[in-house]
């Protein structure tokens, strides 16, 4: 054989040892893209199953406390309605015992109606203190953010703009306004 065809058969056997490197060589990239694709295939829908089952329960918990909310806001005066009952147990007392009382002469009758009638009052007036309502001050100068005016008097004892009197208390929930004074005030 030549020199040219030994040169020759080198050449082709380089390439096709070059041809079966690449070959090889391409063969396991492709295969190792393949596991790669597959493994963030995978992690793909493992991060979509998580947002899901986060999100289910975002939305369960937001409606459960809708809920509660809607429970609280319909449920907020039970404590101020328990604290009233005092009062009108010691009213139908009251109207229980007028029978008894039948027997009674009418000052020891109305003596004890009226130390029922103080019992609920202050019955009525612990629930008050329980839940911060408070009367209204009238003593001193009118403020209209409390005092509803009805009448003017002349008062030689009072200042002008001062109240003179009280014709129904007002009351207060903590600094909220429940029902204004109503009151007469001094005009000079």
């Amino acid at each position: 054989m030549s020199e040219e065809k030994k040169e020759e058969l080198q050449q082709e056997e380089v390439l096709e040892n070059e041809t079966e490197v690449i070959v090889e060589e391409e063969t396991p990239v492709e295969e190792t893209i393949e596991s790669v694709k597959a493994d963030l295939e995978e992690k793909l829908k493992e991060a979509e199953d998580k947002y899901l089952r986060v999100h289910a329960d975002f939305e369960n918990i937001k409606k459960r406390l809708e809920k509660e909310k809607y429970n609280a806001i319909d449920y907020a005066s039970e404590k101020f309605a328990k604290d009233l009952l005092a009062p009108i147990d010691s009213l139908e007392m009251a109207l229980a015992a007028e029978e008894a009382g039948k027997d009674l002469p009418v000052d020891e009758l109305l003596a004890k109606l009226k130390e029922g009638v103080e019992l609920t009052i202050k019955n009525f007036y612990t629930a008050f203190e329980k839940h911060d309502i408070t009367v209204v001050e009238t003593d001193g100068e009118f403020d209209p953010n409390f005092h509803d005016a009805v009448m003017q008097i002349d008062s030689p004892d009072h200042e002008d703009g001062h109240i003179v009197q009280r014709l129904q208390k007002g009351y207060k929930l903590k600094e909220r306004l429940l029902r204004p004074a109503m009151v007469s005030i001094c005009k000079k």
